[in-house]
């Protein structure tokens, strides 16, 4: 029980990663806040997860918007001192992205709200609240996009290299009230939004991808990822500070390999 009597609040908990560590993390004894627009999946999460007799509890929140946030974050310290903020949520506009010169500015707009400001609003409403517990955790997820050059994703790259950036800046300054900040830069995970943003049909080549792409070999999972998270939640990661750890099966370490045939 690493998160036993936490109270632990995740963006986009409705399905993918952060579903996965809504369970995870719950299964470890906290008390998961599902801060999630989509009232179906968020629902959804939460009876899974109390039915296995675990606590959970869905807010629809709208993360783009500091409003919604506000009332979510009211919500949360109603219950309790917050101890871990999970920033997972995030969009890819497959068919919208793109290069800069061809996105329309709502497109860019909507990006930019649901995965950089979101991280703005949810820790300007959560800090205070981590600080009167004593510290805690904020998780931030970023990308192999955040890290790497990643083309024709030009709105969700601006997104993530931000929140790299902004990964480092928060661990910096509020290291001295005992709240660590990390950051996880996913990539090959096998989730809806990465299915939509590379299509069959499409000049992607998933057999390809995998095969020369990643180390490993094959597809990450949300569980895999959600392992991570949560050892960061934890006070097994208490000495860890300001890091961007890649859960990509060494895809940005491997190089730009996609024109290399398969021997």
């Amino acid at each position: 029980m690493r998160l036993a009597n936490k109270i632990c609040a995740i963006t986009g908990a409705g399905k993918g990663i952060g579903r996965a560590a809504a369970e995870l993390f719950a299964a470890e004894g906290a008390k998961i806040f599902i801060l999630e627009f989509d009232e179906k999946s968020g629902f959804d999460a939460e009876k899974t997860i109390t039915g296995k007799g675990q606590q959970a509890v869905f807010i629809k929140c709208d993360v783009s918007s500091n409003d919604s946030v506000k009332a979510a974050f009211a919500c949360v310290a109603e219950a309790g001192p917050l101890h871990v903020l999970y920033n997972n949520a995030s969009v890819y506009l497959n068919g919208k992205d793109g290069l800069i010169t061809d996105i329309e500015p709502d497109i860019w707009s909507r990006v930019i709200g649901i995965n950089l400001n979101s991280i703005y609003h949810c820790c300007r409403y959560a800090i205070p609240l981590l600080q009167k517990s004593g510290g805690g955790s904020i998780i931030n997820t970023a990308s192999s996009a955040g890290v790497i050059g990643i083309p024709k994703c030009d709105a969700y790259t601006a997104t993530k290299g931000a929140t790299v950036a902004l990964t480092r800046s928060l661990a910096s300054e509020f290291g001295r009230y005992g709240i660590r900040t990390n950051c996880i830069a996913p990539a090959a995970i096998a989730t809806d939004m990465v299915k939509e943003s590379n299509p069959d049909g499409d000049d992607f080549d998933s057999v390809a991808f995998i095969n020369l792409r990643t180390p490993l070999r094959r597809w990450g999972t949300p569980d895999e990822v959600a392992q991570l998270a949560l050892f960061l939640a934890s006070d097994d990661s208490s000495y860890i500070n300001g890091t961007i750890i890649a859960a990509d099966g060494g895809i940005t370490i491997n190089g730009d390999l996609a024109k290399v045939k398969q021997a």
